[in-house]
């Protein structure tokens, strides 16, 4: 192609001919841009300096560290950090921020070094830098691309501001068991919608271009299949069939790396039995030659080294085995710096295995453009001017506010009145430590703001408000405290007993005219390495709301939490509901907007609620049984449980506003089609309410015959309209063959003739539908 170019360019020279000067010019300039033109350009600079470098510098490439006193994200810490960087023993730093801190580290490597190859900066810049956005599944409730998008882009300005250019995020783990931690840190059950937001993610993080000095390189984690670890514990092992993998699982990752991700991270687990860290099929057929790869892969924190308790050998062992299986970086744990030039005079690595890792590193220091300046990400003014902001502050609050779900509204006790007395409750209520969710490595709770502090900011001098904490968080100091607390205090025990701290709180409720209560759980109750059997409310919590509830009063739940709980005691006795997530830095003023009305929520759960922990896993796109059972009739000989329903508490999809949609029947263009046709599907939905507000209009598809087992339905598109009270607006989807596709027992993805059921709704389980015949 550099070849082509130069014949085009040297003829844009000498052409006389005006109008085919400029078609040449046009097609100069297209060569320029085009991203395999891009990537060659990279490949040939990366390889002309790879020709001066020792091998032991090449090795050097691949090794990941995180220094002391950095921002620790797991149980190791790298050592001799300095007299690394200047043997050119280091390709990247993590864990680090701030213009001065970055700039002292590349300076060691630019300067002390003998080839002068600056390092890669990362963090775990996960739901926003230092403005800190709603926990990514509460974002994934927004189904706004728009703001994910631009939360994204906030946090890489941020970031990029804090001396960074590599973040690890957005993690697209499929999860479909909430007592698993990292539900949290997901886009939920659905791989359409978490495709969706992965695109959105890379694009926000990475934008058009990724030399800029604001954008950061994205790193789509954990691949593959992190999500699905049986009973939902932490680091467990993975088992599924490859048409699971390819139809549910895999499809976020590979929409992410189709966006432009720059780089993935290998996730902890297993897959067919071999790691994901040294998982050929993974990282090299299926990742690069299926999908067409080109980024570089980094293992997660020491999942090289942790191949060993897997059972793979020792730690020269597991190095080599990773990097012929397509691992490029060694996260932390330096098995590849120590062992593989052993493994090559052994015979077991080749010196192309070796180079074919280096040059994807130098490949993405090159898209970065660190090599044409160090400290193009380094510049101390950007801090003051960039990092919460009002502007960014602004927006952290309008994106919490569409995340929040509206589960339960009886009565219209919601909005609240601007008028009268609020007893404000819970140990969330008068809370900042908590508002900002898990894994916000550079966030700082102490500039984020309580529910407390949003309520005397939103609710006007009308309003008193009446604060009382009424209990902890947790009174189990056994273990579970304990464990709430290993990154620092986030959930304390009152010197008061809970009976007193209950009793202050039943006394403001008395006194007031409704009473909200703000419960759930610490920031990192979920998260990594936060899986939980239980995942109803802490008793300490539970009596509280009993209490409350007794008093009579109209009692207003307000759920601060980082996954999908069980919760049908405060269904059945609450009079209303609101998921806020953990909302982030403006969690206060978000979450008052919406209890007060300056936002009409809109938001629809990205996982399903189940009503007990025994219905786990539990999501919306199952598949059929032989025996299936509808609720109706005699359920023995069906599938079903002796002591629960099968539905789950709060569907897929679902979530209330304080105005109410109707939808028409399903109407749609044709009922026979053939071939590559395109089939509109339209309801009319009218607001037949009196507030204005969103409604997220969902498009699912079901396939009853087909060669294999399919599932009872799978989201296929949605759109997010607005309409005023009494306003009515067709909404319309196009569905082609594409919506039809699925992966046969081949797993080739096909689309098969028969009869189609198109279902249009407000969730997964509250639809309207219509049958169409497609033949080939």
């Amino acid at each position: 192609m550099a070849r082509l170019l130069q014949v085009n360019l040297f003829v844009c020279i000498h052409f006389k001919n005006t109008v085919m000067k400029k078609l040449l010019v046009a097609g100069a300039l297209l060569l320029l841009a085009s991203p395999s033109f891009s990537q060659n350009t990279y490949t040939a600079k990366a390889k002309a300096l790879m020709a001066k470098m020792t091998l032991e510098e090449k090795i050097g490439q691949l090794n990941l560290i995180i220094p002391g006193g950095a921002a620790v994200t797991g149980s190791v810490v790298s050592t001799d950090v300095e007299n690394k960087i200047k043997k050119g023993l280091v390709g990247g730093l993590f864990g680090i921020t701030s213009p001065e801190k970055v700039r002292k580290a590349q300076e060691l490597a630019v300067n002390g070094s003998r080839l002068h190859i600056p390092m890669i900066f990362g963090l775990d810049v996960i739901h926003g830098h230092k403005t800190i956005f709603p926990i990514p599944l509460g974002l994934s409730a927004s189904w706004d691309m728009g703001l994910i998008e631009q939360s994204a882009r906030i946090a890489a300005k941020e970031a990029t501001a804090d001396g960074l250019n590599w973040a690890f995020s957005p993690m697209v783990d499929i999860a479909r068991d909430a007592r698993w931690g990292r539900i949290s840190e997901g886009s939920g059950e659905d791989p359409y919608l978490g495709g969706k937001i992965a695109q959105a993610m890379v694009r926000g993080y990475q934008g058009s271009d990724l030399s800029k000095n604001n954008t950061l390189m994205a790193c789509v984690k954990h691949f593959a299949l992190y999500g699905a670890a049986e009973a939902g514990r932490e680091y467990n092992t993975v088992d599924m069939s490859r048409i699971q993998m390819y139809e549910y699982y895999l499809p976020p990752y590979k929409a992410a790396i189709d966006a432009g991700a720059g780089s993935i991270m290998s996730s902890f687990n297993v897959i067919d039995g071999v790691p994901a860290t040294g998982n050929k099929w993974l990282l090299t057929d299926l990742l690069r030659k299926e999908w067409g790869f080109n980024g570089f892969v980094v293992s997660d924190y020491t999942s090289l080294n942790e191949m060993i308790n897997h059972g793979m050998g020792d730690l020269q062992a597991v190095s080599a085995l990773a990097l012929k299986a397509g691992l490029d970086m060694d996260m932390v744990g330096e098995g590849m710096l120590t062992t593989l030039a052993k493994s090559l005079k052994e015979g077991k690595v080749t010196v192309a295995d070796i180079d074919k890792a280096c040059l994807r590193i130098l490949e993405a220091k090159y898209k970065l453009g660190l090599f044409d300046d160090p400290y193009r990400y380094i510049d101390e003014s950007r801090p003051a001017k960039e990092i919460l902001t009002a502007d960014n502050r602004a927006a952290a609050r309008n994106i919490a506010a569409h995340s929040m779900v509206l589960l339960k509204n009886d009565k219209q006790v919601l909005p609240l009145k601007r008028s009268g007395t609020i007893a404000l409750v819970g140990p969330l209520a008068d809370n900042r430590r908590n508002m900002l969710g898990t894994w916000v490595v550079a966030g700082d709770w102490n500039k984020s703001v309580s529910v407390l502090e949003g309520f005397k900011n939103v609710a006007g001098s009308g309003v008193n408000i009446l604060s009382a904490k009424g209990a902890n968080i947790t009174d189990d100091t056994a273990m579970f405290l304990k464990r709430v607390n290993a990154l620092g205090l986030e959930a304390d025990i009152d010197p008061r007993s809970p009976q007193a701290m209950i009793d202050e709180a039943v006394a403001a409720a008395n006194k007031a005219d409704v009473v909200v209560a703000v419960v759930g759980e610490s920031a990192n109750m979920s998260g990594e390495s936060s899986s939980r059997a239980d995942i109803s409310l802490p008793a300490s919590q539970q009596a509280l709301l009993k209490a409350l509830h007794k008093t009579g009063k109209p009692l207003v739940v307000v759920l601060i939490n980082g996954r999908p709980l069980t919760l049908v005691w405060e269904n059945e006795h609450a009079t209303a509901i609101l998921e806020a997530w953990a909302p982030g830095t403006e969690a206060g003023n978000a979450i008052a907007d919406v209890l007060f009305g300056n936002y009409n929520p809109s938001g629809k759960l990205s996982a399903t609620f189940p009503r007990s922990v025994g219905q786990i896993p539990i999501y919306y796109n199952h598949k059929n049984t032989g025996r299936p059972f509808d609720g109706t009739g005699g359920a023995k000989f069906k599938t079903s449980y002796l002591d629960e329903v099968n539905e789950p508490l709060y569907p897929f999809g679902y979530g209330l506003s304080y105005t109410h949609f109707d939808y028409s029947p399903v109407k749609l263009s044709k009922t026979i089609l053939k071939g590559g046709g395109k089939l509109i599907a339209s309801v009319t939905l009218t607001n037949s309410g009196k507030y204005a507000g969103e409604e997220v209009v969902q498009l699912y598809v079901s396939d009853p015959v087909a060669s294999i087992s399919r599932s009872v339905k799978d989201l296929k598109g949605f759109q997010k309209v607005m309409l005023q009270p009494g306003e009515s607006k067709e909404v319309s989807f196009t569905v082609t063959t594409e919506e039809l596709k699925f992966f046969n027992s081949e797993l080739k993805r096909v689309w098969e003739p028969g009869k189609f059921v198109i279902h249009i709704g407000t969730s997964s389980s509250q639809v309207k539908s219509a049958e169409v015949e497609w033949n080939k």
